[in-house]
């Protein structure tokens, strides 16, 4: 199993710890953060879920399905990074949920995490919004160099001009982005309503969307845990 190990300050467990986060809201981040987590708990995996997000959406959708379909724990404190280490969760992939802005919590979340994928919708504004987390993350690589982010657009409209643009405007940030994304379905919503994800519904396009995120998102963690052996050997 993947050893999870950064800085002295930083947690260490036996875990994959991928935070969603964006400084804009309304931008599929707690959509994204619990179907990609039930999809890898269907696929296999153990899986946790943390709500690190005052607001509590995912913890609301945990109770709309009598808490049936995840483990789930709400961290909204900024010493989230030492909740984490004390706690010693033990399953392989942990998803944090993020705060809405770049704020301390924001800040706290990333020294816990290996992966951080930024949502970002094809609009200017989420855009021209990515520039401060992306800094913050930025930041937070020198002191970490293991730590892992990319883009993953959400919500996109593939056939309009800013839709097919998108992925080269984002690269000029300098981070990765995703092949896969979602797209603007309304299956999101209603399944969420309901306490359900889009993989317990009969639509086929949203659940392989889903599912090509999982297979890359499973490639690119493959990518830090060379990175964690080359650095054993070196």
């Amino acid at each position: 199993m993947y050893i999870h190990t950064c800085t002295d300050d930083d947690y260490q467990g036996e875990n994959m710890i991928v935070s969603v986060l964006n400084q804009k809201g309304g931008v599929g981040k707690t959509t994204l953060a619990i179907n990609l987590a039930y999809c890898f708990k269907k696929n296999g995996s153990s899986v946790l879920l943390v709500d690190s997000d005052p607001q509590g959406s995912a913890r609301n959708w945990h109770a709309a399905n009598d808490a049936s379909k995840l483990d789930i724990v709400g961290i909204d404190r900024p010493t989230i990074d030492a909740d984490m280490k004390n706690l010693k969760f033990d399953q392989e992939w942990i998803f944090i949920d993020g705060v809405p802005q770049v704020s301390v919590m924001a800040s706290k979340t990333l020294k816990c995490s290996d992966i951080i994928l930024i949502p970002v919708q094809p609009s200017p504004y989420d855009v021209w919004a990515s520039h401060d987390i992306v800094d913050l993350i930025k930041d937070r690589q020198i002191i970490n160099p293991h730590l892992k982010a990319a883009f993953i657009i959400s919500r996109n409209q593939p056939r309009t001009k800013l839709g097919k643009e998108l992925k080269d405007i984002l690269k000029e940030y300098g981070l990765p982005v995703f092949e896969h994304y979602t797209t603007n379905r309304v299956i999101y919503a209603q399944t969420a309503s309901r306490g359900e994800t889009v993989i317990d519904s009969s639509d086929e396009e949203a659940i392989k969307e889903i599912t090509e995120i999982m297979n890359e998102l499973k490639q690119f963690s493959m990518s830090l845990k060379k990175e964690e052996i080359d650095y054993d050997y070196a």
